[in-house]
């Protein structure tokens, strides 16, 4: 059997950018509407600067407006709430976004909840997740909606298929499969309690994995000719050295499937697309303007 077709997802975000920026374009020239995304960064850690780093440059280069709300480490939870609240009554701002993780003396529930929920790009906030359960239009978590697209654009119909989500956090797991029900699928949430996991894992068409742990899914959890999205993100140190690795063991998985995610690469670069795309509907829904992206 043929080794996996990579699912490139930096060239799948290239495209929707691309697709955005022309958006955004006409917009300002029909509208005179200019998205715009604020990014709220507490604290300097390493990998949570770089992400805001390429959201804004993202933002940048697609004609949105970006702004980058620092605040110190030892910021406290009332501090970045009123930093929230502020953004929330700024007309010229139409997303926001609080980086994770944040430190321990803040609560993420209680941030999150600061936010308006049409400005929750994210999709986090408790209204935004409901509207999602109904089948209501909100704004949806960025990384299930950009895995749906690389679905669509791999897959095709996905009306049928069997899809396993190994993961339940709000943030992946569950808006997941609520996306995947919407397109038809069968659909199972898998855990760390789910008994005879990778029994589970192989009946999956489409087998999603979202837990976190290093190389976990290993080749023989995969169905062969299977599509693998791998959405964990993980640091490992080999031979002296830190290595990015998902949550599949990438070389086994490909040996068996029919497509997959490699990481990085793969659905990193579509979360950042989609939260401009996220942006973008937001600021059309802020001033009644039609949104003509299909997301």
């Amino acid at each position: 059997m043929a080794e996996a077709k990579i699912i490139d997802g930096a060239a799948h975000a290239k495209a929707l950018r691309a697709e955005l920026a022309a958006e955004v374009a006409r917009l300002r020239a029909e509208h005179g509407l200019k998205p715009g995304l604020a990014v709220v960064l507490v604290g300097e850690d390493p990998a949570s600067q770089v992400y805001v780093r390429n959201k804004v440059r993202f933002a940048n280069e697609a004609g949105m407006a970006s702004r980058d709300v620092r605040l110190p480490a030892e910021a406290s939870e009332e501090e970045v709430v009123a930093a929230v609240r502020r953004l929330n009554a700024d007309p010229d701002i139409h997303g926001i976004l609080v980086q994770m993780p944040l430190p321990r003396q803040i609560d993420a529930g209680v941030v999150i909840a600061a936010i308006d929920p049409a400005k929750d790009v994210d999709g986090f906030h408790d209204m935004n997740a409901g509207r999602l359960l109904a089948g209501r239009p909100g704004l949806v978590p960025c990384t299930p909606l950009g895995i749906i697209r690389l679905l669509r654009a791999s897959i095709g119909n996905l009306a049928g298929l069997e899809a396993v989500v190994v993961g339940r956090s709000n943030i992946v797991g569950k808006p997941m499969a609520v996306l995947l029900l919407r397109e038809d699928c069968t659909v199972t949430v898998a855990h760390s309690h789910t008994r005879d996991l990778e029994e589970v894992c192989r009946r999956a068409d489409i087998l999603v994995a979202a837990v976190g742990r290093p190389e976990m899914v290993r080749g023989d959890w995969v169905k062969p000719g299977a599509t693998v999205i791998d959405v964990g993100i993980n640091r490992v140190e080999r031979e002296g050295k830190t290595k990015l690795v998902g949550d599949v063991a990438f070389a086994e998985a490909r040996a068996v499937a029919g497509a997959i995610t490699p990481v990085p690469g793969g659905v990193g670069p579509m979360t950042i697309a989609c939260l401009l795309a996220n942006t973008l509907r937001a600021a059309c829904a802020q001033r009644g303007v039609e949104f003509r992206l299909p997301l």
